[in-house]
């Protein structure tokens, strides 16, 4: 293994199996920015993983909202409980496309390590509350996190990654070309290009679609316990709906959490056999014959077929009119804003209110380096530790 400067840095422990050509290769691996020994018992991206796994920001994700917030309940998914099934997704998937199952499984627990509390509704509030100063990106907090505002090692910031890990962190949506990169990517692609014009490896993308997999099949899952639609409603909704009247004809009446159940390994089953199908489909016209032919075609290799694709498309747009719109959750959404937008404005007047490292990082008050201090210290806070400090700091309690 080299790192960036070209030197063997340690050795490699290669695990028994046969990988694709077209898989990315441990041995291979572009390395690390800051030379280290390597493991001798695990490979570079099973290192990877398992500094993810023992992260502060991926511990934080247990209290980060997926959709609903806190007071919903515990039975309903947070950004943790998500990331733990997009990856098992991810590495069954790269099992049987033989691909590393250990970097696809990394790159599958760090994709949500950048999003702010509150979901959604926290990031459109943060990125609107900073946007003179560049705005706010989750996955270029991601990014951030892993290369510089993660504090473990005595040598450098962050997590120290692989190079394919930190590409697969940035990309696995796709290149970043014909716009304007976010200021943390753009900063270290500078330093140690992550080629963000080209796609990611085949590793990068199945995580990518493992993340749809997941959210669609749990947000059934989490809008039909939460009674904001019905299964009634799922009747004539896009690839949901056919799995929907199956349940029913096959077994007939069943309590909700089996007919979720039920509904939910269908469709996840549906989803992956048509991925597959139409991945190996791929790999067989561009016939790759190595990760760099991956990142070099000129379209993604890992795909649904057209059929899937327009299908999940609709079934989407059905969970964003009854789910994601629904009363009750944009009841919470306008109050989580106003959280995020009050702690920006209090936090950037004043940031002797910060914890003194943080404060000792900013400038004067509401200047951009003091902005970029709050961003990123709002940005890590759990959905739950917003709303304390938020009381504190302005005397005033919001219920979600």
């Amino acid at each position: 293994m080299k790192n960036p400067a070209g030197r063997l840095i340690g050795p490699i422990f290669e695990p028994p199996g046969q990988r694709a050509l077209y898989a990315t290769k441990p041995a291979e691996s572009r390395g690390r920015l800051y030379p280290e020994p390597e493991s001798a018992t695990r490979t570079c991206y099973q290192r990877d993983r398992d500094r993810i796994i023992h992260s502060t920001a991926f511990r934080r994700l247990k209290h980060k909202t997926q959709v609903f917030v806190q007071h919903e309940g515990d039975y309903y998914r947070t950004r943790l409980t998500h990331s733990l099934e997009v990856s098992q997704i991810a590495r069954s998937l790269a099992r049987v496309l033989a691909l590393d199952e250990d970097l696809a499984e990394t790159i599958a627990l760090s994709h949500d390590l950048g999003h702010t509390p509150f979901g959604h509704a926290g990031e459109e509030a943060l990125n609107e509350a900073t946007r003179e100063f560049s705005g706010f990106d989750h996955n270029a907090h991601a990014l951030k996190l892993v290369t510089q505002l993660e504090h473990r090692y005595a040598r450098f910031d962050g997590l120290n990654l692989t190079w394919e890990a930190l590409e697969g962190l940035v990309k696995h949506n796709g290149p970043l070309s014909g716009g304007p990169v976010a200021e943390p990517i753009a900063s270290f692609d500078a330093r140690w290009p992550l080629e963000l014009s080209s796609w990611p490896g085949l590793e990068a993308q199945v995580a990518a679609l493992a993340d749809d997999i997941a959210y669609v099949n749990h947000d059934i899952d989490d809008g039909l316990r939460a009674g904001l639609f019905s299964i009634g409603d799922l009747g004539d909704v896009p690839l949901a709906g056919g799995h929907a009247r199956d349940v029913g004809a096959s077994n007939g009446e069943l309590e909700l959490s089996r007919f979720i159940g039920e509904i939910v390994r269908r469709l996840m089953g549906a989803l992956i056999v048509d991925l597959i199908a139409e991945t190996r489909r791929r790999i067989a016209g561009a016939n790759p014959c190595s990760a760099a032919a991956v990142r070099a075609h000129n379209g993604p290799v890992a795909a649904f077929s057209a059929a899937m694709a327009a299908e999940i498309a609709a079934l989407k747009a059905f969970l964003f009119e009854r789910m994601y719109r629904h009363p009750r959750v944009m009841e919470s959404v306008g109050k989580a804003k106003q959280v995020v937008a009050e702690l920006f404005a209090s936090l950037s007047a004043d940031p002797a209110l910060l914890p003194p490292d943080w404060a000792a990082a900013c400038g004067g008050p509401r200047d951009a380096a003091t902005a970029a201090v709050v961003r990123d210290y709002i940005a890590g806070m759990t959905d739950r530790f917003a709303l304390e400090e938020h009381a504190k700091i302005t005397h005033t309690e919001i219920a979600l």
